[in-house]
């Protein structure tokens, strides 16, 4: 079954004392394109928890939201840069003795990298993996969302496949009718030029058999139903279809529009637009699929 690209999927646990909580939004893109946003604190973990995701998704703008309320759990040590810190000092007294007031070394900590906090190395893997457990958990819950809106979007476009069979049938059915009244209409012409004299009706079958060959349609219309066929195929796969999809809309395209091109009876000309509203429409559609 197709999927949406886009989705939303939250879970909130707590594990190890640690409350998390992860969300995911996405919406359509041509790629994946996945973004972690947490604290600086857990970005250890970005790597571990980017690779879940692109192992459940192939295409969107995917958002990952992570929140960890660690007050009671998290070990953190803070590192002093003894060499950055000796130089903002230096610069304080100095300071201290143009201002000619004193300066106080609590400034220090407002310095970047003066004063680092880090969590803790052995704590590392075991926070990483309770994220994962939680990412699990939001990912079950965004892929049921996408699931379901791309059962919506499957209907649709299967509704509209249909729609684009009828007008075929249609474009078929009529295609032999416009060389019949062609050659009806060149001979009763050929009658009034000529008035009493015989008409070369010899003359007017090739003259209906060259018509017949330059507005014939059958190759067009015979790819356009192997295009549908194809994508209802694809409407019913597990797999990513979203790329191909798109290449096969486009061909649908050309066909009408080749077709468009051969017929100028005005009865086609009206179905070719009918045609390529209902594949605009599936291209639209297609735009949102994974």
């Amino acid at each position: 079954m197709i999927r949406s690209m886009t989705g939303y999927g939250r879970a909130g646990q707590v594990r190890n004392r640690r409350e998390i909580t992860i969300e995911l939004r996405s919406v359509n893109n041509r790629y994946l394109d996945c973004t972690i946003k947490m604290h600086h604190l857990y970005l250890f973990a970005e790597d571990a928890l980017k690779k879940k995701v692109q192992r459940s998704v192939s295409r969107g703008k995917v958002d990952v939201f992570v929140t960890v309320d660690a007050s009671a759990a998290d070990t953190v040590r803070a590192t002093v840069n003894r060499e950055l810190a000796a130089q903002y000092a230096a610069a304080l007294r100095e300071l201290s003795e143009i201002a000619g007031t004193d300066l106080s070394g609590q400034l220090l900590t407002r310095f970047p990298d003066a004063l680092t906090v880090t969590k803790d190395e052995s704590d590392l893997a075991a926070v990483t993996e309770d994220l994962c457990a939680v990412l699990d958990e939001a990912l079950e819950a965004f892929q049921a969302m996408r699931a379901a809106e791309g059962v919506k979007l499957a209907e649709d476009i299967a509704a509209r496949l249909d729609t684009v069979e009828r007008l075929t049938g249609e474009i078929e059915a009529r295609s032999p009718e416009t060389v019949r009244e062609y050659r009806e209409r060149l001979f009763r012409r050929m009658r009034e030029v000529l008035e009493d004299s015989t008409v070369d009706e010899q003359r007017i079958v090739m003259e209906a058999a060259l018509y017949a060959d330059k507005v014939a349609v059958d190759e067009e219309t015979v790819r356009l139903r192997s295009h549908v066929s194809q994508l209802r195929q694809m409407l019913a796969s597990n797999a990513p279809q979203g790329r191909r999809m798109d290449f096969l809309i486009q061909e649908l395209n050309r066909e009408a529009n080749t077709i468009g091109s051969k017929c100028a009876d005005t009865a086609i000309a009206r179905m070719v637009v009918d045609l390529k509203a209902e594949i605009e429409k599936i291209r639209e559609q297609t735009q949102n699929i994974e």
